[in-house]
């Protein structure tokens, strides 16, 4: 059996189970496509798999490279466990790329207005654009957040926004600011009246990237916006547990990634 038969069997009996469902399946199918997947399971050696990550540390970022072995790490560890397959995992046998540092990228205001301006709804653009990317600078949610949101989950008496599924796969209650009731005031209503965003991620993102390049902003990622939220939440909120209550981060380490407040205002506070 190849490695490519196995994710294809994964894609078919497993992914349909998870979360990211969607997501998942295309960056699989892309896997499958690549030279490493034509070898049979036998044949797959940790310096075949020490080949393949270095010919792609030459095409693509570190980051990107760690995930396609996790994925191909969970894959085989899960034919071993539940489909009888007796093989060793050779990618537990290969030195892994360092991971990269995390991104600590702010959009300053200039910029927000910038980005703001070029999601302007003119011509062609979708007209979903510029909310989506205008709720998460107000609110801190995750693209994937964003574009699951539907009405029945949003109370804009009370504020809130509910979300079934999150990243770290917990439900949680987004509170949402006067800003981010009035801007889901103003959203037509989409032709199913569930969805609040009716865009597929990929067309969302690659207009997302058009409008970056308009606004002659650079190194800038969408979710730069969630880390930008978030460090202007901060000084709203410095209770660090509460603003942990809002962005939804169960580790109060991972939230330090995006907690930035200013040392002078800390120096204030200290007298």
């Amino acid at each position: 059996m190849t490695l490519q038969q196995v994710i294809h069997r994964y894609i078919r009996d497993v992914v349909p189970t998870m979360k990211g469902a969607r997501d998942d399946t295309i960056r699989l199918n892309a896997l499958a496509l690549r030279t490493i997947a034509r070898y049979s399971l036998a044949n797959l050696t940790p310096e075949r798999v020490a080949e393949y990550r270095d010919q792609r540390l030459g095409e693509v970022r570190p980051g990107t490279v760690l995930r396609e072995l996790a994925y191909l790490s969970s894959i085989i560890n899960h034919a071993r466990r539940e489909w009888g397959l007796h093989i060793q995992n050779p990618i537990q046998a290969v030195r892994k790329p360092a991971s990269p540092a995390g991104r600590s990228r702010i959009l300053s205001a200039d910029e927000q207005v910038r980005l703001l301006e070029a999601l302007e709804p003119t011509g062609r653009r979708s007209i979903w654009t510029k909310p989506i990317a205008a709720l998460a600078l107000e609110t801190g949610m995750r693209r994937g957040e964003l574009l699951s949101l539907t009405w029945d989950r949003i109370d804009l008496t009370r504020q809130t926004a509910y979300l079934s599924t999150t990243k770290n796969g917990m439900a949680r209650v987004v509170p949402l600011s006067t800003a981010a009731v009035r801007l889901l005031m103003t959203l037509q209503r989409a032709a199913d009246n569930e969805s609040v965003f009716p865009v597929k991620y990929f067309t969302f993102d690659a207009a997302f990237k058009r409008a970056v390049k308009r606004a002659g902003i650079t190194d800038l990622r969408f979710h730069d916006l969630r880390h930008t939220a978030i460090t202007n939440m901060a000084g709203k909120l410095p209770n660090i547990i509460e603003l942990s209550a809002v962005s939804g981060h169960k580790s109060l380490a991972m939230l330090k990634r995006y907690y930035h407040p200013d040392p002078e205002a800390l120096a204030k506070k200290l007298g």
